[in-house]
């Protein structure tokens, strides 16, 4: 029986760890080729430690284990000419393009003023990088004249107010407004746009000493035991945090025949998270 996403292309960002390996991973299970980027370094104002060229190694491995092809690219979203770069090398290798998975993003807070530095990182990388995705990313989709499917990862913070991170709800709402512009603009192309709305993801940019003192202040040495519950607190459902897979079976559902008509959709995936 073939997969769901059999024979296809996918473009997936920040795919060295977390919910970008997982997304990586689940499409290929399904049949699809992978072409991967990832900063796989350090950003200055980003509180916990980000990924390496390690942990990309390691999303090469696992996808080729799975049988399938991959070309994976260390490239940083806010440089366009090399993510366009990364994305043109990988379409010539693999033949295709079909599904683009804009998700490199990164968490930081405040309980202060607002450094001016974290804010244009935010900006930069949440909001900008997604843009250069589809900007690189729809040439290959319009001339391949099968239509296809991109998916922006936003957050529950893309659909309502946080206090202490201004700069993420902005870029994440930001996403939104682009989702719903390419959604209409790319139509006549039969491309669909959609965005996908995680409440807190079990990952390292959740699983870090920064975010439990954020959630937890109270607390001297918070650990992540300690601040789980806190996270529960948020949600309908009685969970902590969801799994990346949870959020990858999002993906790939937009990503496949099954939502063929379904475009300009803001999908949450929030454990009951916007209805409390």
């Amino acid at each position: 029986m073939p997969g769901r996403v059999e024979g296809k292309v996918a473009f997936v960002t920040g795919a060295a760890r977390g919910q970008g390996r997982s997304h990586a991973l689940r499409l290929a299970e399904e049949g699809a080729d992978i072409i991967a980027v990832d900063i796989a370094g350090q950003i200055d104002s980003v509180p916990y430690k980000m990924s390496t060229p390690e942990d990309l190694a390691q999303t090469v491995k696992a996808v080729e284990a799975l049988d399938r092809r991959i070309v994976a690219t260390q490239a940083d979203v806010r440089d366009y000419g090399a993510l366009k770069g990364a994305l043109d090398a990988g379409v010539a290798e693999l033949g295709r393009l079909d599904i683009v998975c804009a998700n490199a993003g990164i968490f930081s807070f405040t309980t202060g003023e607002l450094d001016e530095q974290a804010w244009r990182d935010m900006i930069d990388v949440n909001l900008t990088g997604v843009w250069h995705t589809t900007k690189a990313a729809v040439p290959h989709l319009i001339e391949g004249g099968r239509g296809g499917s991109m998916i922006l990862t936003s957050s529950t913070a893309g659909l309502k107010g946080f206090p202490n991170f201004a700069h993420y709800v902005s870029a994440k709402h930001g996403v939104v407004g682009l989702m719903r512009t390419l959604a209409l603009e790319l139509a006549p192309h039969l491309i669909r746009v959609n965005s996908v709305h995680p409440t807190s993801v079990n990952t390292d940019m959740i699983q870090n000493d920064a975010t439990y003192r954020l959630f937890a202040p109270d607390l001297e040495n918070p650990t992540g035991e300690q601040v789980a519950p806190r996270f529960g607190e948020m949600n309908a459902l009685p969970i902590n945090w969801v799994e990346p897979v949870d959020i990858s079976n999002a993906v790939l559902f937009l990503a496949s025949d099954e939502a063929r008509y379904i475009t300009g959709v803001t999908l949450p995936v929030d454990a009951g998270f916007m209805v409390k």
